[in-house]
């Protein structure tokens, strides 16, 4: 539900900039409220609430640029603050492409529930949310001898904010979300392997903890025993949570600071093939209760459905206001929403047993990853796999190449996205990729 003072409040600061001297404004006025809890061995180690409430401002003065915040929103505090602010910006360098959007690619006000909201969010018993921590740690209790510890954990938040642009531009957001998880940590014997689980939802009442401790577990277990094998050229196939550490490598040379910077190996790319024909990707910002839905960006840019891949052919870079002017490109949006790929017909057990000889990769541990050439080195950590059948846990492996070619080696694309996620990433089986361990 909208604060109208607060509305009133980013409407007078933006006009009072304008009146003291700043040619355009951007004025965002927010509040949030967070919570979280932490147990171990049924005792809470950590119990936090956070109420914030604050004003940012964007400043466009004499061709120059400049951003502040403030936690006062007294309007005699605001008055000294954004004179000071105005005085600063004037004495900064030019940047002849910084200004607001076009006012016709911004948002245009239509108000559309999304979903976002759970306006039941005040109303929950903070005994309740202990509780939900304590039943994820206590639903291992005697699992197995060789536990160590296990955490249960819950966290929540309430984020509202009121977008003011001096163009007329007027936006609101409000949303929340919840989340249960659990970390574990086992005694391997010469090793302490452990592993995380976590659920989350926008909605109270969508929220489950079932499960959740017990999978961390079983998880950890099950990386008992794991050891170095051969280097070579094989399979790796990556389980749906773990797909976005290699695809954030693909995404970041879409973005229009690392485009203008020549910092992108994907520049001069649109409509050329970047994958293989099994990767189409959509960017949707208008999925009820998805983890990033919008109505407009950062920018103020009205949200819009786009294509990103279509059967291995890129179809758009993320360009926000400031970069499209550098690159004399039509802005589409800076930030990525709800990234949907198009799946495949089998689960990752499915995939698994289409696997002749590679890693089954559960996890990635350190690395790199270069924009401007492609080239990446990265830890892994999973399974060995052969014959479709998982032979025992791996560790100590990296695996190099570049992602000019890899995402051209992509053969399989499981049905298992994460629907809870931004990036609902599926899982996804690539061939001929090298693997270093003895």
């Amino acid at each position: 539900m909208k604060d109208n003072k607060k509305v009133e409040l980013a409407r007078w600061a933006s006009k009072y900039a304008k009146e003291n001297g700043a040619k355009e404004v951007s004025v965002s006025v927010y509040d949030s409220k967070e919570s979280e809890v932490e147990v171990r061995k049924q005792k809470i180690e950590k119990i936090q609430e956070s109420i914030q409430s604050g004003l940012s401002l964007k400043l466009y003065v004499n061709g120059k640029y400049s951003t502040h915040s403030t936690n006062r929103l007294n309007k005699n505090d605001l008055e000294k603050f954004i004179k000071e602010a105005i005085l600063g910006t004037d004495y900064l360098a030019e940047d002849k492409y910084r200004s607001l959007p076009d006012r016709n690619l911004c948002y245009d006000g239509t108000e559309k529930d999304l979903k976002l909201y759970d306006s039941s969010y005040d109303a929950i018993d903070p005994r309740q949310k202990i509780d939900l921590a304590m039943q994820v740690e206590a639903e291992t209790n005697g699992m197995d001898d060789r536990i160590i510890s296990v955490s249960g954990s819950y966290g929540d938040g309430s984020y509202r904010s009121y977008l003011v642009l001096s163009n007329g531009v007027e936006g609101f957001k409000e949303s929340t979300s919840y989340s249960v998880s659990a970390s574990a940590s086992i005694n391997g014997g010469d090793s302490r392997p452990s592993d995380y689980h976590y659920n989350a939802a926008r909605f109270w009442n969508h929220l489950s903890g079932e499960g959740v401790g017990k999978y961390a577990v079983e998880r950890a277990l099950k990386k008992i025993g794991a050891k170095t094998i051969k280097s070579g050229k094989m399979e790796m196939l990556i389980e749906n949570r773990s797909v976005g550490r290699v695809f954030s490598s693909l995404l970041q040379p879409m973005y229009g600071y690392n485009l203008q910077q020549k910092r992108s190996f994907l520049e001069g790319k649109m409509d050329q093939k970047i994958a293989s024909d099994l990767l189409s990707i959509t960017d949707n910002p208008f999925i009820e209760s998805g983890r990033n839905s919008r109505l407009y960006d950062g920018d103020g840019l009205a949200a819009r459905k786009m294509t990103v891949i279509e059967k291995g052919v890129l179809k758009t870079y993320y360009i926000g206001d400031y970069y499209g002017k550098k690159l004399e490109m039509e802005p589409t949006t800076g930030s990525a929403s709800n990234l949907i790929f198009e799946l495949g017909d089998k689960d990752l057990a499915g995939l698994t047993k289409d696997m002749n000889e590679g890693i089954l990769v559960t996890g990635f541990n350190g690395g790199n990853s270069n924009s401007a050439t492609g080239d990446f080195s990265v830890g892994v950590e999973g399974f060995y796999v052969k014959k479709g059948k998982i032979i025992h846990p791996v560790s100590g492996m990296n695996v190099t190449g570049n992602h000019k070619e890899i995402w051209n080696n992509l053969i399989a694309i499981g049905n298992d996205p994460l629907t809870d996620r931004s990036w609902q990433t599926p899982s996804m089986m690539f061939e001929g990729i090298d693997f270093s361990g003895l």
